[in-house]
């Protein structure tokens, strides 16, 4: 393998992987998850762990409620992330109350003014058989992709140290 010089870094800090840059890691996801339904079950945590870990590439008014919801999915699991936007969807419908509810993550700390140091797992580290995520199975696609979620929480939460 050739030497990664410091242009082959990622703005999240992470050195480049055999596909490149994390976001051509983020957009191969998103291109597979779309032809595999039970992959797609991760989607919400990898946009926002994305998002938090390439805040330049996100909306700010945003990242503060993605911040929250990642640390649900790190303290309760996927189940709680996907009943999460469920009931967010619900509450959209247009026979409800027009309103966006933040309650379900109020007992979450607020996204750190600051910038992370760095991640200890990031998108460019996963790996990746015959072009597919899920190679070894969707339970650990998952658990890869947990990683990358508390590293990420982890990050951020040194922020306030």
């Amino acid at each position: 393998m050739a030497d990664i010089s410091m242009t082959d870094r990622c703005d999240c800090g992470a050195t480049a992987g055999p596909l490149g840059m994390c976001v051509d890691y983020y957009h191969g996801i998103l291109a597979e998850e779309q032809s595999d339904p039970q992959m797609f079950r991760w989607h919400a945590c990898v946009v926002v762990t994305y998002l938090l870990q390439h805040p330049s590439r996100a909306h700010e008014k945003y990242l503060d409620d993605q911040y929250r919801q990642l640390q649900l999915y790190v303290d309760q699991g996927l189940d709680a992330l996907l009943r999460l936007a469920a009931h967010r969807v619900a509450r959209n419908n247009h026979r409800a109350r027009r309103s966006h509810d933040t309650a379900p993550l109020t007992a979450y700390a607020p996204l750190p003014k600051g910038e992370p140091p760095g991640f200890s797992a990031s998108f460019s580290g996963l790996p990746v058989k015959d072009g597919s995520f899920v190679f070894d199975g969707h339970s650990a696609y998952g658990d890869r992709i947990k990683a990358i979620a508390e590293a990420t929480v982890e990050s951020w939460k040194s922020v306030q140290s």
